[in-house]
């Protein structure tokens, strides 16, 4: 039987990235909502992720969203990351907030249009090779809303050469990462709806093209755990952007709507050998919280990762075999619910204080004052949000 001390060592090598924008004030279509101590500056969203790793131990990287994370010294902005404890990590491209990109991005019917998305992934992968990411992260919002709109065909074609003119600019270990999602805001044809279209465009790339696959971005009732699985098996799963929905793509804390569902994607990860020191496979969060505390939502939803993984790690993986090859339906089902109902809790705040961190994060960060404080320092200038 798998306990909690045949564990930890492993527990160590788990690192979750935050995402800039998760800091910054967020909302639904109809309204983004302010809220004080907001971030004004990439500056003040980096201290913010700093402060979750401080307390985790976590999240040592943070990703970047260009234009909304642009500013003019990126290795004076690396150098201040590293001052905080924290390291640059995914960069994420944006083509959904141009005019020019109301019909599509790279998959635009004008070359012009799409020499000009080319050219703004160029940029980003500029950026990556000053603040040394590997990644560049892609989603697209390109697709159709009617039948008639677009060429489907076509518009693959177009997105294939337009990823092809990117991905032949990078450079070293760098990674064109490709993300899909079946609908929104394109309701009729998305251009990259599913794991097999983003798999499909990065295995005519080359190896270094890998699939991201966000747990909001798909259908209900789908089955993620096999896709996870199936991308392990071909190896092309390189990341997640892990959040949470009970309908769409709610962007929600990781783990809220579906805790089992996590266990069982993160179960098909260590079982599929993509956690460890030798996993390319990269976790980073990917939520926009509305309604809750930014920098306590970011603590919870690592700490929600960290509690399944481990849940995850405790499967008695020779008993499971066993069930499996002896046909043991129930047996094998009684494997995974043992290690999902057990309450890692106790062992995790113990192994959290034999590392120097805080037992409980949450219950350290409203000590802290360190909201107070954000509120009081970040008066005046711009809060940064969508599109900032």
């Amino acid at each position: 039987m798998t306990t909690f001390s045949d564990i930890a060592g492993r527990l160590a090598q788990q690192a979750i990235e935050l995402p800039s924008w998760a800091f910054g004030n967020s909302g639904t279509r109809f309204r983004v909502f302010g809220t004080e101590g907001t971030p004004r500056t990439v500056e003040e969203k980096l201290a913010d992720a700093a402060t979750v790793h401080r307390l985790t131990g976590l999240a040592p990287s943070v990703a970047l969203h260009i234009p909304w994370d642009r500013v003019d010294d990126y290795d004076k902005l690396a150098r201040f990351a590293d001052d905080l404890g924290v390291r640059l990590g995914t960069i994420n491209s944006n083509t959904f907030q141009d005019d020019d990109y109301k019909l599509g991005s790279l998959t635009h019917v004008d070359e012009r249009v799409r020499a000009k998305a080319v050219a703004h992934h160029v940029e980003c992968i500029d950026i990556m090779n000053v603040t040394g990411s590997r990644d560049l992260k892609i989603w697209l919002a390109d697709g159709t809303n009617y039948p008639g709109q677009g060429d489907l065909r076509e518009r693959q074609d177009r997105l294939a050469d337009s990823l092809a003119q990117i991905y032949a600019r990078l450079s070293g270990e760098q990674r064109l990462v490709l993300e899909y999602k079946f609908f929104e805001p394109a309701f009729y044809a998305t251009d990259v709806p599913d794991w097999g279209t983003s798999y499909a465009q990065c295995v005519a790339l080359g190896d270094r093209a890998v699939v991201c696959l966000d747990t909001g971005h798909h259908a209900p009732g789908t089955n993620i755990e096999f896709i996870v699985m199936q991308l392990l098996r071909l190896g092309r799963l390189g990341a997640f952007d892990f959040n949470s929905r009970f309908y769409a793509d709610d962007d929600l804390i990781v783990g809220a709507a579906d805790p089992f569902q996590l266990f069982r994607i993160l179960h098909e990860v260590i079982r599929g050998g993509g956690l460890g020191e030798q996993s390319e496979v990269a976790f980073m969060l990917d939520q926009c919280h509305n309604v809750e505390a930014k920098i306590p939502g970011q603590i919870r939803s690592v700490l929600n990762v960290q509690e399944m993984t481990a849940r995850a790690l405790l499967v008695d993986g020779d008993a499971l075999a066993e069930a499996e090859r002896s046909g043991d339906v129930l047996g094998g089902n009684a494997v995974l619910m043992d290690a999902f109902y057990t309450d890692v809790r106790p062992d995790l705040a113990e192994w959290r204080t034999g590392r120097g961190l805080p037992a409980d994060p949450m219950k350290a960060y409203a000590a802290s004052g360190y909201q107070d404080q954000i509120v009081a320092d970040r008066v005046g200038g711009a809060q940064a949000g969508w599109g900032a």
